[in-house]
């Protein structure tokens, strides 16, 4: 059993049959899938006579998402399975991770800031450059997130554990 979130909305409960992923239930309806790889990471797939292009364009196991492009389109996939459901009921979201503010790791002089309040960033996106101790230290974001403000501008000095940026 998977629990298919999409795009952060709709969810589904996929239920593959012993046999694989290929074949089994989507929230009780049957599916069945004829699937080719044409590369690495990238798959033609037959649904009940339609075709489907299918480029994996970001696959993140610890995090159990998956970024696709399905035909053009864009999907977003979170998966939990059952292990993920009983440590949900238990309240321990082990996963999930939320990220309010990002401080400065050391002491140092602000050299850019490369966002701005309202932005929306990806994972490892580089938001500041920091030098310390003569090197350049590009920060990155820790995870998917919108901007909510900047603390700091270009030529700031910071110290550590400094609020720099604050994310909603």
């Amino acid at each position: 059993m998977l629990k298919v979130k999409v795009n952060g909305k709709q969810e589904f409960q996929v239920n593959p049959d012993s046999s694989g992923a290929l074949k089994g239930d989507i929230d009780g309806a049957p599916y069945e899938l004829d699937l080719v790889r044409i590369k690495e990471g990238s798959f033609h797939a037959m649904r009940k006579g339609k075709s489907f292009r299918v480029e994996v364009l970001k696959h993140d196991a610890l995090a159990k998402t998956l970024t696709m492009l399905v035909n053009g389109n864009r999907y977003t996939l979170e998966l939990r399975d059952k292990y993920d459901e009983l440590l949900s009921s238990l309240g321990m979201n082990v996963g999930a991770r939320v990220v309010k503010e990002m401080k400065a790791p050391m002491p140092g002089m602000v050299l850019d800031v490369l966002v701005k309040a309202g932005d929306s960033i990806t994972k490892d996106q580089a938001l500041v450059v920091l030098e310390a101790m003569k090197m350049e230290n590009v920060l990155k974001a820790p995870a998917d997130a919108v901007i909510k403000s900047v603390n700091i501008s270009k030529g700031n000095a910071v110290e550590k554990n400094q609020v720099l940026i604050s994310f909603e």
